[in-house]
C-alpha cells in the first residue's frame, strides 16, 4: 500500500500550479490568440480610423453643405425682399405715372370741351345774328308792305323804309320788354 500511496502522492497537483501540459495548452492558445490580435487588430483598427474619418468628414461635409445653404437661403430671401421691393416701387411707378396719364387727358378733355363750348357759342350768336337780321329784314318787307296798304301810298324810298322799320322794331321790343317785366312780377 505504501506504493499506492507513493504513487498517489505522486499524482497529487498543487492546487496553485496547474498541469504542465495545461499551461502549455494555455500558452499555445495565447499564443495563437495574441497572433490573431497582432496580425488582425491593425487592419480592424485601421478600418474603424477610416470610418470615423469618413463620419467625420461626412459630418464636415454635412455642416458645409448646411451653412453654404443657409447662406444660399439667406441671399435668395434678400434677392426676393429685393425683387418685391422692386415691384412696390415700380407698381407705384405705374400708378402715379398711370394717374399723371389720367389727369394729363382729363385736362386735354376739359380743354377741348371749352374749345367745342366756345367754338359753339360763337357758331350760335352768329346764327342767332344772321336770323335776327334775316328776321328784321322780312319783318320790314312786310311791315312796308302792310304800312303800304295802310297809308294807300307806296313807301318805296329806301331812307322811308328804313325809318318805318326801325320804328316799328323799336315799338315792338319795348312792349315785348314790358310784358316780361309783367311777367316777372
Amino acid at each position: 500500500m505504501h506504493a499506492f500511496v507513493t504513487a498517489a502522492e505522486e499524482t497529487t497537483h498543487s492546487v496553485l500550479l496547474p498541469a504542465t501540459y495545461d499551461i502549455v495548452w494555455s500558452l499555445v492558445v495565447t499564443a495563437i490568440i495574441a497572433a490573431v490580435f497582432i496580425k488582425v487588430l491593425p487592419k480592424f483598427l485601421k478600418v474603424l480610423d477610416e470610418r470615423t474619418a469618413k463620419i467625420e468628414g461626412g459630418l464636415e461635409s454635412a455642416e458645409e453643405a448646411q451653412a453654404e445653404a443657409q447662406q444660399l437661403l439667406d441671399e435668395y430671401k434678400q434677392q426676393l425682399a429685393d425683387a418685391r421691393a422692386e415691384a412696390a416701387r415700380i407698381r407705384d411707378d405705374a400708378r402715379t405715372e398711370g394717374g399723371a396719364i389720367v389727369a394729363e387727358l382729363r385736362q386735354k378733355a376739359q380743354a377741348d370741351a371749352a374749345r367745342i363750348v366756345e367754338t359753339a357759342q360763337r357758331q350760335i350768336a352768329a346764327e342767332r345774328q344772321q336770323a335776327a337780321e334775316s328776321l328784321r329784314q322780312d319783318v320790314g318787307e312786310l311791315a312796308i308792305e302792310l304800312a303800304s296798304r295802310i297809308v294807300g301810298e307806296s313807301l318805296a324810298d329806301q331812307a322811308r323804309q328804313t325809318r318805318v322799320v326801325d320804328r316799328f322794331l323799336e315799338e315792338l321790343e319795348t312792349d315785348s320788354v314790358a310784358v316780361a317785366a309783367e311777367n316777372e312780377r
